[in-house]
Order: structure tokens, then C-alpha cells, then sequence
């Protein structure tokens, strides 16, 4: 029988402590529900796209069908996978009453923290699930996606039109080249600034600007742990690092809380 994992003691102390959660989450949490990162390679009809030309305002100008088509393909499958238990564990911890808030920022354009019952979340990156108008920027509602996916047997797709000026609609998510909805990055900024605890889960933290939270957390001395399977990611300053997958490390951490 296999033992639980055992989270390191430092972190499980500072948390005990915290009272002002953030919680900064990348592709590696959603991937453990079966989410494709962004750059894995496209399966089926898509296997010969390259995401990152797909995903500029370039693209939609030049090839609106086949960008929304990718993006359809891309939201069918979220709305196929289920919250894993990382997730849980972190509305869990929400609920704990020693913590007065717990927010997550994400860079993820999922809903996966949504569904598993997550209040407070900023979306840094956007959402499949928020589209909007290409020219006039008014928001708009989609069907819920159907579980036979039809958008996925084609490679084009007409996008739909906006009630208000008939421009294209577009993905509600942030392409190369354009800067982070501002409100959505203040908060963020806002919220690690004034928190105890900064927990980095499933990221590289490669991707800019989000990569540069950690560093103002700790000039605001509100501590910061990561938690991800990738030892290149961890920074060791502290001891509170932990390679491991966040379905299995933030259970684990939240049961061990609770002893």
C-alpha cells in the first residue's frame, strides 16, 4: 500500500497561519483533468495547426472560420472534463474559517475552478467561455456546448454575428499580442500584495506578466509556495516547495491541515 504524500512541514505551518490565500494556477493544473496545455500538438483534424498562429487578432482578420472553429474544438473538450481533486481541495480550503479569503488567479481560460465550486476567481489569460464582439467588444452568449461535439468534424466555422453591430464574435481570451484585461491585473496585483500566502500551482512560471507575481508577493512579505511536478520550476527558498502534481499535493496539504 502506498503511503500519502507527506506536504513539508514549513508550508503546512504557514498555512495553518494564513489568513489571505492567493492561489496562482497554470496549464499543469488543468492538464490533470486531460486539458491540453496550449502548445501540445493538435489531435485529429487539427494536428497540422500551430496553436500560437492561430491565436493573434491577425489570424481572426485574415481566417475568422477556422480561429473560431479551433476555439469551438478547444471549448467542447473543457466542457467534456471534470474539476479534479486539486480543485475541490482548494474550495475546501476556501471554506476553512480561518481564512478570510482565498482568491485564484489563473492563467488558465477554463472553468474548471468555477465548477468545482471556486468563488473568487481572476482569469489573467481570459475565458473560452466569455466571448465577446471583435469590433464593438459587447459581450455575448453561447450555447452550452453539446457532448457529441459537432464543431470538432470541421475546420471551419462561421463565427456568430453581434446583436448590436453585426461584427464577428471572438474568443473571450487574450491572443499573442495583446495586453491582459487591466481591471482583471490590478486586482491580481491587489490581492497578492495584501495576502499572507502565495501558492504557485501547476505553472512554469515562464508566461509574463504572470510570472513576475511571485517576485511582488515577497516584496510585500506575504510568503510564497510552489507546487508543481517540474523540480525546474521550484525556487527552494524557504523549504515550502513541493514537486508533486497538484491533484495529489493540495488533498494531501488540505488533509493534513485538518489533523
Amino acid at each position: 500500500m502506498t503511503s500519502p504524500p507527506v506536504p513539508p512541514a514549513p508550508l503546512v505551518a504557514r498555512l495553518r497561519g494564513a489568513r489571505r490565500v492567493v492561489v496562482l494556477s497554470g496549464a499543469g493544473m488543468s492538464a490533470e483533468s486531460g486539458i491540453p496545455t496550449f502548445r501540445d500538438k493538435g489531435t485529429g483534424l487539427w494536428a497540422r495547426f500551430d496553436p500560437q498562429e492561430l491565436a493573434t487578432p491577425e489570424a481572426f482578420r485574415r481566417d475568422p472560420e477556422t480561429v473560431w472553429a479551433w476555439y469551438e474544438w478547444r471549448r467542447h473538450r473543457v466542457a467534456r472534463a471534470f474539476p479534479h481533486a486539486g480543485h475541490m481541495a482548494l474550495t475546501a480550503l476556501a471554506a476553512r474559517p480561518q481564512v478570510e479569503s482565498l482568491t485564484i488567479v489563473t492563467q488558465n481560460v477554463d472553468d474548471l475552478h468555477e465548477r468545482a465550486g471556486a468563488e473568487a476567481v481572476l482569469h489573467l489569460h481570459g475565458s473560452l467561455f466569455a466571448p465577446r464582439c471583435f469590433d464593438c467588444g459587447r459581450t455575448c452568449t453561447l450555447a452550452d456546448p453539446q457532448k457529441d461535439e459537432p464543431e470538432g468534424r470541421t475546420t471551419r466555422l462561421a463565427p456568430p454575428r453581434c446583436a448590436t453591430c453585426n461584427g464577428p464574435i471572438r474568443p473571450g481570451v487574450v491572443w499573442f499580442g495583446e495586453s491582459l484585461p487591466e481591471a482583471v491585473w490590478l486586482e491580481a496585483l491587489r490581492k497578492v500584495e495584501a495576502a499572507d500566502l502565495l501558492l504557485v500551482v501547476g505553472t512554469s512560471g515562464l508566461v509574463h506578466p504572470a510570472a513576475s507575481l511571485p517576485d511582488a508577493a515577497r516584496r510585500h512579505g506575504c510568503d510564497v509556495a510552489v507546487l508543481n511536478p517540474d523540480a525546474s520550476t521550484l525556487s527552494d527558498r524557504s523549504g515550502m516547495d513541493w514537486q508533486i502534481q497538484a491533484a495529489v499535493g493540495l488533498p494531501a496539504l488540505l488533509s493534513t491541515l485538518e489533523m
